[in-house]
C-alpha cells in the first residue's frame, strides 16, 4: 500500500493540535498525510472486509474453530505456499490426507464436517500442525499463526500445537472495573511470583499476589510474557504463539480466573503487548510460515532487527493488520484484559529502530523519511479500534523518543494512545545515584526531569521498572544498600549508615516520582518493598538456575527484617494517592528547588509535599510557600517509625499559614524539616 499523499482526508482537529503547540505548525502536512493514511486504511477495511467490527474477529475464523453443529473451519494465510494440509492425532498424522482448498489473495480454508455423533472430528487436547509444502517442495510442519494454546513437553525443545475446545470455559462473573481516571500500576510477571525456585502459576497469582496488589494500594496489574514465547529468560519479548497464553503457568482457563478475580476486586488488568516485532522461532513462531522469509515480514535486511536478533512486521501488509488487530481484540473479548501497554513502539516508529539514535527532542527527528508512516498507522489504527469497540480500555506506549502528538486523539492527527512512559525518569535516578555525591545532587534538574513533559499528553511515571531489576542493571535499593543487603536488614542488626540512607531515599525517591512525575505511577512487582539482588532468568550461564528468576515475598512478612517498612510507606503512599488523587489532578506548582539547602516543596490536589535531600542538614522554621490557606498537618511522613524513620516529627503539630507571600505563593508556614526526609501536609480545613 502507497502512502497516501497530502491531498486527501483532514484531520479534523488537527487545528487544536497546532494551537496548544505551535512549533508543530512547520509538520502539519506530515501530520495531515499521517492522518489521511490512517482515514483511507480504515475506509478500505470498510468496503472490503465489511467494517474494522468484522476485520478484528477474524481469529473467530483464521487458525482452528469449531462450529456449533461440531464441525471445524480451517482457515490460513499463507502466500508462499503451493499446498496446505491440516495433521494430527485426528487423522494418525497422515500429511495428505486432509488439504485446504486455495482461495485469492494467498489464502487456505478446510471444512471438516462433524462425525455421526455430533462430535467434532478434532477432540479437545489433541495436537495439530499445518503442512506447508513450499515453493521448492519441501514439506514444512508448522504451528498456526492463530494456535490458542501450545504446550512443551519437558523432554522437547519445541512448542506443539494442541487444539483447546474445552467442553466447558471459564464463564467470567464480574465486570471489569470502570475506566481509571489515573493508574497505580503493578508490573508484574507470573512465573516469578513467588518466592520458591520454579515457574509459578496463574493460580498462584490468583490467590498469593492478587491481595498483596489490593492491599498495597494498585488499582492496576500489567502482565508481562503472557503471550507465548519458546525461551523464557525472553522475558515475553520474543514471541512465538501471538494467540496463545502462556502454557507455562497453566490453562487459557487459569489466566481467566485471573483476571475475573483481579476485577472482583476492582483492580484493572492490562497486557504488555508485543507487535513491534516477532520470535525469528520457524519450528514453533511465526517465521517462514509459508516456506518464504517474508509472509508476516519484510524480507531481506528490512525483516529483521539487528539487536534484537528478531523478525520486523511489514504493517503496510493487509493480513498483518487482520492479525495483529484481531489479536488486541482476542485479549480483550474472550481473556478480559482492558488494555495494553505496547512494547518496543520506538522501534516500530523508526526505519532505524532508534538504534544509534539519541532523541535531542528537535522536532525533525519526528518527521521526515525516517519514520516508519505504515507503523504509525497501523498503531493509529489499533487505538481507533480498541477507543471505538472498547472505549473502557487503555493503551500505553513504551517510547523512548518522545514523539510529539503520540498520546493526542487520532482525530487531532495523533498516535492515539492514552499514556505514554516516562522513561527518562529512572535513567536520571540511576544517574544521580550513580554519579553524584548526596552533596552534589541537583534539585532543580531532579524537579526538570520529572515535570519536563507534554502538555495534555499523560505520563505514567516510575522510579525503576523490569529493565532495572534485571541481571546486568541495578535496583535502586541495591545500588542505594548493595552488598549490605545481605548483612544489615535485620531489626536485631545496628541501623548502619548505608543502610538508613537505603532506606530513606528509597521512600524519597518514589514518593516524588509518583507526586510530582506523571499522571499516572508503575511499580515492577518486589521492588516497592526494595527486593534483594536482580533478576535472571534459567539459562545456560547460570546452570538454568531459578534461584533469580523469583520474588522473595515473604522477606515483608518477617518483622524482624527492614523490608516490611518500605512495604508500609508504599502502601500508604499508594492508599494517599487513592484518598486525594494526585495523579489525576492538574501538574503541581513547585514553589522551592533550592540548590544549598536540598529543598524541593511543591503543591498538588490541594497537598503540599515538602523533601529535604541534604544528607545531615535539619531546618528549624522553615518557610514554605502555600496558595490554600488555612491549619495544616501531617498525612504523611516517610520519618514515621512504621517506615524505618527516627520519629523526628510530631504529627500533633498544627501548621497555621500566614498571609506572607512566599515563592510566587499568597502564603506561607513554617515547618520543621529533618535531613532526608519527605512530608506530606494536608490542609484540615478542607479535609477530606
Amino acid at each position: 500500500m502507497a502512502a497516501a499523499s497530502t491531498q486527501g482526508p483532514r484531520a479534523p482537529k488537527l487545528a487544536q493540535l497546532l494551537e496548544r503547540d505551535p512549533y508543530l505548525a512547520p509538520f502539519e502536512q506530515d501530520f495531515q498525510r499521517r492522518y489521511a493514511l490512517f482515514y483511507n486504511r480504515l475506509k478500505s477495511i470498510e468496503e472490503n472486509e465489511g467494517g474494522l467490527d468484522k476485520f478484528s474477529k477474524s481469529y473467530k475464523t483464521f487458525g482452528v474453530n469449531q462450529f456449533v453443529d461440531g464441525g471445524v473451519y480451517c482457515k490460513e494465510w499463507a502466500p508462499g505456499a503451493e499446498a496446505v494440509f491440516l495433521t494430527g492425532d485426528f487423522n494418525g498424522w497422515n500429511p495428505f490426507s486432509h488439504p485446504y482448498k486455495k482461495m485469492e489473495y494467498g489464502k487456505w480454508e478446510l471444512f471438516i464436517p462433524p462425525g455421526q455423533d455430533g462430535y467434532s472430528p478434532v477432540p479437545h487436547g489433541s495436537k495439530l500442525k499445518v503442512v506447508i509444502r513450499a515453493q521448492n517442495g519441501e514439506l514444512l510442519y508448522r504451528i498456526s499463526p492463530w494456535a490458542r494454546y501450545v504446550v512443551r513437553d519437558q523432554d522437547k525443545v519445541n512448542y506443539d500445537w494442541v487444539h483447546w475446545n474445552p467442553p466447558q470455559s471459564y464463564i467470567r462473573k464480574y465486570r471489569s472495573p470502570e475506566r481509571l481516571k489515573s493508574l497505580r500500576i503493578y508490573e508484574s510477571h507470573v512465573g516469578i511470583a513467588s518466592p520458591e525456585g520454579k515457574i509459578a502459576s496463574y493460580k498462584n497469582f490468583t490467590f498469593n499476589v492478587l491481595p498483596r496488589i489490593k492491599d498495597l494500594g494498585y488499582n492496576c496489574v500489567q502482565l508481562m510474557a503472557i503471550m507465548e514465547h519458546a525461551y523464557y529468560a525472553s522475558f515475553g519479548y520474543q514471541v512465538t504463539s501471538f494467540f496463545a497464553a502462556s502454557s507455562r503457568y497453566g490453562t487459557p482457563d487459569d489466566l481467566k480466573e485471573m483476571i475475573d478475580v483481579a476485577h472482583s476486586m476492582g483492580i484493572t488488568v492490562l497486557l504488555d503487548v508485543v507487535h513491534s516485532h516477532a520470535s525469528k522461532n520457524s519450528e514453533d513462531g511465526l517465521n517462514k510460515f509459508d516456506g518464504t522469509d517474508s509472509c508476516f515480514f519484510h524480507s531481506g535486511p528490512k525483516g529483521t532487527h539487528q539487536l534484537w536478533d528478531s523478525r520486523l512486521f511489514d504493517y503496510s501488509n493487509w493480513e498483518v493488520l487482520r492479525f495483529l488487530l484481531s489479536n488486541l481484540r482476542m485479549w480483550i473479548e474472550d481473556y478480559g484484559f482492558d488494555g495494553f501497554r505496547f512494547d518496543g513502539v520506538t522501534s516500530m516508529l523508526y526505519h532505524h529502530h532508534g538504534i544509534g539514535t539519541g532523541f535531542s527532542g528537535d522536532y525533525n527527528e519526528y518527521f521526515g523519511l525516517h519514520v516508519d508512516e505504515d507503523a504509525l498507522c497501523y498503531l493509529m489504527l489499533a487505538n481507533h479500534m480498541v477507543n471505538f469497540l472498547h472505549p473502557e480500555c487503555i493503551t500505553i506506549a513504551e517510547d523512548v523518543s518522545g514523539m510529539p502528538a503520540l498520546c493526542r486523539p487520532v482525530a487531532e492527527g495523533g498516535g492515539g494512545f492514552d499514556y505514554r512512559l516516562a522513561m527518562a525518569i529512572p535513567d536520571k535516578w540511576i544517574q544521580i545515584i550513580k554519579e553524584l555525591k548526596d552533596e552534589d545532587w541537583n534539585m532543580g534538574n531532579i524537579v526538570y526531569t520529572l515535570t519536563n513533559r507534554r502538555y495534555e499528553e499523560k505520563c505514567i511515571a516510575y522510579a525503576e521498572s523490569h529493565d532495572q531489576a534485571l541481571v546486568g542493571d541495578k535496583t535502586l535499593a541495591f545500588r542505594l544498600m548493595d552488598a549490605e543487603m545481605y548483612t544489615n536488614m535485620s531489626v536485631l542488626s545496628p541501623l548502619t549508615p548505608v543502610i538508613d540512607r537505603g532506606i530513606q531515599l528509597h521512600k524519597m525517591i518514589r514518593l516524588i516520582t509518583h507526586a510530582l512525575g506523571g499522571d499516572s505511577y508503575l511499580n515492577f512487582m518486589g521492588n516497592e518493598f526494595g527486593h534483594p539482588e536482580w533478576l535472571d532468568f534459567p539459562r545456560k550461564g547460570n546452570n538454568e538456575s531459578y534461584h533469580y528468576a523469583r520474588r522473595q515475598f515473604n522477606l515483608t512478612d518477617d518483622h524482624l527484617l527492614r523490608y516490611r517498612f518500605l512495604n508500609a510507606f508504599d502502601r500508604d503512599m499508594n492508599k494517599s494517592e487513592e484518598r486525594f488523587g494526585w495523579l489525576a489532578s492538574p501538574p503541581a506548582f513547585v514553589s522551592e528547588k533550592h540548590e544549598s539547602n536540598k529543598v524541593i516543596a511543591f503543591e498538588r490536589a490541594g497537598l503540599v509535599f515538602i523533601f529535604n535531600f541534604h544528607p545531615y542538614q535539619s531546618y528549624t522554621d522553615y518557610r514554605v510557600g502555600v496558595e490554600i490557606p488555612g491549619k495544616y498537618k501531617i498525612l504523611l511522613d516517610s520519618d514515621a517509625s512504621e517506615y524505618g524513620g527516627h520519629q523526628r516529627l510530631d504529627h500533633n503539630t498544627e501548621y497555621f499559614s500566614e498571609e506572607y507571600p512566599h515563592n510566587y505563593r499568597h502564603n506561607s508556614l513554617m515547618v520543621y524539616i529533618p535531613s532526608r526526609v519527605a512530608i506530606v501536609l494536608q490542609n484540615m480545613d478542607n479535609a477530606k
